[in-house]
């Protein structure tokens, strides 16, 4: 007896159709973003009872499964609470990924897994080894829910209790900005974000700290479960993700609380204890979070060229944060500290790097780069807008934040549609998406002679 789940018709039609893992990935985030977009574009979904249009439909769609927070209209009151359970469902789907949620359905249903149902879970899980994915998902699942439960609970009662909202509604708010805090989506049911809840620890903290637990990736949260007291024993993964992470929120910290402290317009008029909880509050946004406590339209040009990098670079692997990843830019800072000692291995703790894990981060960085440029110059050549805010925007959508200096409502049809393609290819992966459109992987058989050229 056969121990592979059966194949139907149509589960055969789709893996002879698509040969490559990467490509079931980019189809399934294609498809749920489709079938988002019809349910929002359906006249139930908004509060006017009219149509939202293909285009706005769409891109809040893409915004929602690829968890961004970059959208044209304010969540409420522009979508019914049918249009905002459509959006909370998208951003649960995109943050555990389309082709997780598929593979625990064929668990359940099966009761077991095929080697190909295997590849996809470990393709979009980033899990280390592939030997028990059922148990990798199961664990994801568990730890995403528990995670999303406990904040909806801490949130639900500071709304009810300090802010005076009914149950309900308290109960409500606090599902939604749970799930869209550990999802690192950005969206948030109120027109000036978080703004309100500046001075509020106890809505403004959990959120961030949720952010970063989301950000992390799935992979190193399980290992700080497991050895969080041996850090000698720690993956070069977890060691370059905890270190980085460290290092970025520090820096940011100090950098906007530093560059905002007197501006009238951000942290001024707030008192010295709230300005360094906000200050960490926009340094940890930049990793995906994409929600603010601050007017990120009024800050000052050095702060959005901090956000920049912040977002650029962005969170873990395998986490709900967009960016090239912590991991990716970790890794070639210790490429180019042992190119600059002379080194011909790259270390990292006791373990070294292999060659291809660190040209697959040149790939990344160098594709990110190029998509950012290019996005920009286009973006720069059909609006009106600086450099700073079109920069800024575009990195956002690519990395997949969703803070804005406030340009995003204002864009033409083809700068709507420029930041949805860079949603979607910033969420799905540049290595990804191309690595999609191979038809088979080549094996060279044979090696040419060497050549050094002068580099530099």
């Amino acid at each position: 007896m056969s121990l592979l789940p059966r194949r139907t018709p149509l589960t055969s039609a789709l893996l002879s159709r698509f040969r490559h893992p990467a490509q079931l990935i980019v189809g399934g985030f294609a498809a749920a973003i489709t079938l988002g977009t019809v349910a929002l574009m359906l006249p139930a979904a908004t509060t006017s009872g009219d149509s939202a249009g293909l285009l706005r439909a769409l891109l809040t769609a893409t915004s929602a499964v690829c968890v961004t927070g970059l959208v044209t209209v304010n969540v409420d009151p522009h979508w019914s609470g049918f249009g905002e359970v459509v959006i909370l469902a998208l951003i649960q789907a995109g943050g555990l990924g389309i082709m997780t949620l598929a593979t625990l359905l064929a668990v359940l249903v099966s009761g077991r897994l095929g080697l190909r149902a295997r590849l996809l879970a470990q393709a979009e899980t980033k899990t280390l080894h592939g030997t028990d994915v059922r148990r990798v998902i199961r664990n994801i699942v568990l730890f995403s829910l528990v995670s999303e439960a406990v904040l909806a609970l801490v949130l639900g009662l500071r709304f009810a209790l300090g802010y005076g909202e009914p149950p309900g509604r308290a109960a409500y708010l606090g599902i939604f900005h749970s799930i869209s805090s550990f999802n690192n989506a950005g969206f948030a049911l109120w027109s000036d974000g978080m703004m309100r809840f500046v001075a509020d620890p106890w809505v403004s903290l959990p959120v961030a700290f949720a952010v970063i637990l989301g950000g992390l990736g799935f992979p190193v949260v399980f290992e700080l479960a497991r050895a969080w007291r041996r850090p000698r024993t720690w993956s070069v993964l977890t060691r370059i993700t905890v270190g980085m992470s460290v290092v970025l929120l520090a820096g940011g910290t100090l950098l906007f609380t530093a560059v905002e402290w007197d501006n009238p317009r951000t942290l001024g008029p707030l008192s010295d204890q709230v300005k360094i909880m906000a200050g960490f509050f926009t340094a940890v946004m930049p990793r995906s979070g994409g929600l603010n406590v601050i007017d990120i339209s009024q800050m000052r040009p050095e702060s959005w060229l901090a956000t920049d990098i912040l977002m650029f670079i962005g969170g873990g692997s395998a986490g709900t944060a967009g960016g090239i990843k912590v991991t990716t830019f970790g890794l070639l800072a210790f490429v180019m500290w042992a190119e600059l000692r002379g080194e011909d291995r790259v270390n990292v703790g006791h373990r070294r790097v292999a060659g291809p894990v660190q040209r697959q981060a040149l790939t990344i960085a160098l594709l990110g780069v190029g998509l950012v440029a290019a996005g920009t110059f286009l973006l720069m050549f059909i609006t009106p807008h600086s450099l700073d805010r079109v920069l800024f925007e575009v990195i956002s959508a690519f990395a997949t934040v969703g803070l804005t200096t406030g340009i995003t409502p204002e864009l033409p049809a083809a700068g709507q549609v420029l930041i949805i393609i860079l949603m979607f290819v910033g969420r799905v992966g540049p290595l990804t998406i191309f690595s999609a459109l191979a038809l088979r992987e080549r094996t060279r058989r044979y090696e040419l002679p060497e050549e050094r050229p002068i580099v530099g």
